[in-house]
């Protein structure tokens, strides 16, 4: 199905995005009459060269997002993916050559409308007089054959705003910018891949489809289809098999990045990845690159150059030496440009050691029996979440985000890899304490703390007596730190629901010649009976509070998982007390 998209019309979309930019940053002005944004102080570059980019929309933050003192003067926008047109062009040229400006550098991406509209503009302006020259960017790394029309122009034109940028503002002539950049363009390659396509404002279809399995290699910025499809796979594998396919020194727009080679990485969003998936990418493509022995002098992430909502990503490679990376960590107040630490990616320190925990007087009362009891609870508990991970996750997609059923299980594999480790302490104290420090660290999400949180608080009075009463008074104790700190009450449709209905059942411990069996089967079957009642409860805490006032038609998933927590914890104690 083809997305929706926000807009006032189809028609007006590119110059509402740009009056949009311009009306929220005040360093930028639109030209009257052209869908052209300038900077505010146009006056201030007298006697300098000006900068002009541009092309179609849907690229943003590219092209307007770059405009600012030490990168762009100003950029020309098209319709979505279409050339802006010549007389747009050609105003602009005259609006920046009125200021007082030395000579005017055209940026263009290679494409044959926007290589033919702004050639056609600069041919106009030049028979007015006007010193234009113009640079075609050329920076994709896909087509492995010499193509006619030449290499497209993609994200790495980004970095030659940049540079061109940081050279105008240090007074360098039109001419020697022109060629430096030039040769700065031929040293730097740019490679896309996507899960699949965009959509165009007005259309109803994808530009191109793709199968459940497979991924879009080689593809550029304007929704068309790349080079090959490969497979899905993880992010290692598909990053891999794109550096590979970048500095393959067999096809005719590789990047000559080898080992002992220093480049700028970036890492471009074309529009609609998560920001978790790109820090994931970020992640692989510097790891590898590393591996092949590159030194990453600067990582730039983020989107710079979108295809619209299109998920996918591109890995730009610029090969420099420590004059280029001066013209790329020169200042500019360009919106759209990261804060990118001015220092080498490849050689920093990335961790820290994590503190040590406190040491611990030696537990000379641990029983082997006590463990090995403890350790079997613990296995049945394990075993019990693990099979009821879907049926709590499907609890969950009526009222949260459908992962409760996950956050237990990974909760339960995070125990079973620790009793592998070795036994559980004697000390009913110090296993629920390790317990409480392994479920923070693992289970993750507000269930990871609450449990986290009771069994922290229920640690405390066992530390003095392992006796029933003491049993009690933990219940009781991690029931009020779940109270205190999660601001639920019985009746709010909670986990705690399930684990209060127990605590009132377990308080029969404290008194005299208490029968244990009979206690904790009658505090399961409360729990399990409050666990079913959550059904009929309007949400008062938690996710599902926000969802609706209405009452929900399914049990809580949490205070199913804590029932189903206590069944299994009685049914080990009484195959215990059986054999």
């Amino acid at each position: 199905m083809a997305s929706k998209k926000l807009v006032n019309s189809v028609a007006g979309c590119a110059d509402d995005a740009l009056a949009g930019l311009v009306a929220c940053n005040p360093n930028l002005q639109l030209l009257q009459g052209h869908r052209v944004a300038l900077r505010s102080d146009l006056d201030s570059l007298k006697g300098r060269v000006a900068l002009l980019s541009g092309g179609g929309s849907g690229h943003e933050p590219a092209h307007a997002g770059f405009i600012g003192k030490g990168m762009l003067t100003g950029v020309i926008a098209g319709a979505v993916f279409t050339a802006p047109a010549v007389g747009s062009i050609l105003a602009a040229i005259r609006a920046v050559a009125q200021v007082g400006t030395v000579g005017i550098l055209l940026i263009v991406k290679n494409y044959t409308g926007d290589r033919l509209n702004f050639g056609l503009a600069r041919e106009q302006a030049r028979a007015e007089g006007i010193p234009v020259e113009m640079v075609v960017v050329g920076d994709d790394c896909a087509f492995t054959v010499v193509k006619k029309t030449g290499r497209r122009g993609l994200c790495g034109t980004v970095l030659i705003h940049k540079v061109a940028g940081a050279l105008s503002e240090a007074g360098v002539g039109l001419k020697e910018i022109t060629e430096r950049v030039g040769v700065v363009a031929k040293a730097m390659g740019t490679l896309g891949v996507s899960l699949s396509s965009c959509t165009v404002p007005g259309s109803s279809k994808l530009t191109f489809n793709l199968a459940a399995d497979e991924v879009e290699l080689g593809l550029g910025i304007h929704g068309e289809a790349g080079v090959r499809r490969i497979k899905m796979a993880t992010t290692d594998q598909i990053v891999t098999t794109m550096l590979d396919h970048m500095t393959n020194s067999s096809s005719v727009s590789h990047v000559s990045v080898q080992s002992g080679s220093s480049v700028v990485l970036m890492v471009n969003n074309l529009g609609g990845l998560s920001v978790l998936e790109l820090g994931i990418v970020a992640d692989a493509a510097v790891r590898t690159l590393e591996g092949r022995g590159v030194k990453v002098a600067r990582a730039l992430v983020g989107t710079f150059m979108s295809a619209l909502e299109m998920p996918g990503f591109s890995l730009t490679l610029l090969l420099v030496d420590e004059s280029l990376l001066k013209l790329i960590d020169a200042e500019t107040t360009a919106s759209a440009w990261p804060n990118t630490p001015k220092v080498s990616v490849t050689g920093r320190k990335r961790t820290r050691a994590a503190p040590s925990r406190p040491s611990e007087t030696p537990d000379f009362t641990t029983e082997g029996l006590i463990s090995k009891r403890m350790a079997l609870v613990l296995e049945r508990v394990c075993t019990t979440l693990l099979d009821l991970e879907e049926y709590l996750n499907a609890l969950d997609r009526v009222a949260g985000d459908g992962d409760c059923g996950t956050t237990h299980s990974r909760a339960a594999r995070a125990i079973q890899e620790q009793l592998r480790e070795g036994p559980p302490p004697g000390s009913p104290a110090k296993m629920l304490s390790e317990l409480s420090l392994l479920l923070l660290e693992k289970m993750g999400g507000s269930s990871g703390a609450l449990y986290g949180l009771f069994l922290t608080a229920a640690a405390q009075p066992l530390k003095a007596s392992t006796d029933l009463p003491a049993w009690s008074a933990a219940m009781d104790a991690g029931l009020e730190a779940m109270r205190k700190y999660g601001k639920a009450a019985p009746g709010d449709r909670t986990m705690l629901d399930s684990l209060w209905a127990a605590g009132q059942e377990l308080q029969a411990l404290r008194n005299p010649n208490a029968n244990l069996f009979h206690i904790l089967t009658k505090a399961v079957e409360s729990a399990e009976a409050a666990a079913q009642a959550t059904k009929d409860m309007i949400a008062g805490a938690g996710r599902a509070s926000y969802i609706s006032s209405m009452k929900l038609d399914q049990p809580d998933p949490g205070a199913v998982a804590a029932a189903a927590i206590l069944r299994a914890i009685l049914e080990v104690l009484q195959n215990l007390e059986d054999a």
